[in-house]
């Protein structure tokens, strides 16, 4: 019996660049590491194990170019693994506290072997390499890797310079190229971000598809026929997929979605804040400061602060639970959407990454079972990735998306408002000078070339959306105002170098040793 529609999980894997070499240890390097324990690996032993047992299954994952940059660098690989040791010997001390606690001593021994067996796949089966861990699974036809703008960028809010939006997307095509091989088949717009007339850069990039927000789609002109359960195309002819409601909810919400289960683990009670601190202080910030060090021994419980003992075993069984439960529910949407649109329908379900196995610890267990359910339990839905979808549906209809993104309120409110506002006026004056700069000195070669390029880091690093995103939310809020800053201060400074006989190379050398990202990097994104 031959499937009724499809199911496409897209999974976003993007951080910030963050590598600071000038300090011995630094507080937010830790999200790159937490990333890596608890998401990225888990991944990759899914991908082994669904491989090993012969599971037929694909689905689509964007590794953004600054998060290949810090999975490529040799010092942060060093600190990952220095990370790794500190947290094996913090569960050897746990299980020898907990041991007349058996309730709390199995949650310990859990995180003893998480921690061991992620070090040994780190330094032994991936070699500290995982972009070529993925490439291998994308190699075996199972995995769609697609590509993402250099620094994750809100192109929308940097369109005053068309030169700034092409720089990049044309980065982060080139740097999928440097890590794959290949040109890239897809992208995730930043935030899914959209305004009209992108889709032209794309396509000088050889992209075939993007992904928006539903209502990116359904508001498109002229009205969608198949509203987001088909491929569209643009007029530029690349293709457009729209989210589709109904497989977000269930998985992103913390009150009516799977993650808040009351048995799976608690995400915001951890023993960096639990326990002593004489005990704990060796493995918390330098500074002294208490944070999370991703081991919790309880469940989310209740709405009660009296929380109860984490039970592995149990909430295993429930990500099970939950994942039949999604699967049915696909199911019944594409038994009912078929007919109506006289096509197979696609249901697109992206989602961040890092919210399987960071913030929902049963993530990506949830995600095992439901690829292998969908393999073995039905015959109705079947896995595919867009581009997938779209051999199968060459032609489809063009329309006009409308702006839009997957913020609160399905616009641009989250990165300009006024908590963040103030950054855009320096950032495009940044992007003005670099497009001005590298006219006048693009050819001049030396030394002079090599600042151009250094500007060209500075500037993509300045425009990353993170920074507004965090000054929205009110985290790590002088953080990212310092980042913005940082490199437009170090981005005037190499401008200034630009009309003077001296230079001092030894700050360029600084500057360039701090922001190492995208080596292969040159002014010539700025050009037409």
């Amino acid at each position: 019996m031959s499937e009724k529609g499809y199911l496409a999980l897209v999974l976003h894997a993007h951080l910030p660049f963050v590598r600071h070499p000038e300090y011995n240890d630094f507080l937010e390097e830790r999200w790159f590491f937490e990333a890596i324990t608890e998401t990225y690996v888990p991944v990759l032993q899914m991908l082994e194990g669904l491989v090993n047992d012969g599971v037929e299954f694909c689905f689509t994952l964007n590794l953004s170019p600054s998060l290949c940059s810090m999975l490529d660098d040799e010092l942060l690989q060093n600190r990952y693994i220095r990370f790794l040791d500190s947290m094996v010997e913090l569960c050897e001390k746990e299980v020898e506290r907990t041991r007349f606690d058996p309730a709390f001593n199995k949650v310990a021994l859990m995180y003893y072997h998480r921690f061991s067996v992620t070090r040994n796949k780190f330094l032994n089966d991936y070699g500290r390499n995982l972009i070529y861990a993925f490439k291998k699974f994308q190699d075996k036809g199972v995995l769609e890797i697609i590509t993402c703008s250099a620094t994750h960028g809100f192109l929308p809010l940097l369109n005053i310079s068309k030169e700034a939006v092409r720089a990049q997307i044309r980065v982060g095509a080139n740097s999928y190229r440097k890590f794959f091989g290949t040109n890239p088949k897809g992208i995730w717009l930043p935030e899914c971000g959209y305004y009209e007339g992108v889709d032209k850069y794309l396509k000088d990039e050889g992209i075939k598809y993007f992904l928006l927000e539903n209502h990116g789609v359904l508001f498109a002109r002229p009205r969608p026929k198949f509203g987001v359960y088909s491929g569209y195309y643009t007029k530029n002819q690349v293709a457009v997929f729209g989210r589709d409601h109904e497989t977000s909810k269930s998985v992103w919400s913390s009150v009516e979605g799977y993650p808040g289960d009351y048995n799976y683990r608690e995400y915001y009670r951890d023993v960096g804040f639990d326990l002593d601190y004489d005990y704990i202080k060796p493995y918390i910030s330098p500074c002294g400061t208490r944070i999370f060090t991703g081991i919790k021994y309880y469940k989310i419980t209740g709405t009660t602060k009296n929380k109860q003992a984490y039970d592995p075993q149990v909430a295993s069984e429930k990500a099970a639970d939950h994942a039949g439960n999604f699967m049915f529910n696909r199911e019944k949407q594409v038994e009912h959407l078929q007919p109506i649109l006289g096509r197979k329908p696609i249901l697109l379900a992206p989602y961040d990454a890092e919210l399987f196995g960071h913030w929902w610890f049963e993530g990506v267990q949830w995600l095992n079972f439901l690829i292998r359910k969908i393999a073995y339990d039905q015959n109705t839905l079947k896995l595919t990735t867009p581009f997938r979808y779209l051999k199968k549906y060459p032609k489809n209809q063009v329309i006009n998306p409308s702006p839009s993104s997957w913020g609160y309120k399905g616009y641009y409110e989250v990165w300009l408002n006024g908590s963040n506002d103030w950054i855009y006026p320096h950032l495009h004056r940044a992007q003005e000078k670099m497009v001005e700069s590298t006219k006048r000195y693009s050819s001049s070669g030396g030394i002079k070339e090599r600042i151009l390029n250094q500007m060209a880091r500075e500037l993509l690093l300045a425009q990353s959306s993170d920074w507004p995103f965090i000054m929205k939310t009110g985290t790590f809020v002088e953080y990212a105002s310092k980042r913005v800053v940082t490199h437009l201060e170090r981005f005037y400074l190499l401008e200034s170098y630009l009309d003077k006989d001296f230079v001092n190379i030894e700050v360029v050398e600084d500057i360039e040793m701090k922001d190492n990202c995208f080596p292969e990097v040159t002014c010539s994104a700025y050009q037409s």
